[in-house]
């Protein structure tokens, strides 16, 4: 299980699964806050 954006996963493996996981509780935050939300740039806009 990760902790927000600072890690704390079990294994190395993991970590790619929870970033996805940490980047939309960021998102689902600055929502709530009323934050703006920048557009992707570079390559992960065809992720």
């Amino acid at each position: 299980m990760g902790y927000g954006v600072c890690g704390g996963w079990a294994t190395y493996h993991e970590a790619p699964a929870n970033v996805e996981v940490a980047i939309q509780q960021w998102i689902d935050t600055a929502k709530e806050l009323g934050r703006a939300i920048p557009e992707p740039k570079g390559r992960l806009m065809f992720a």
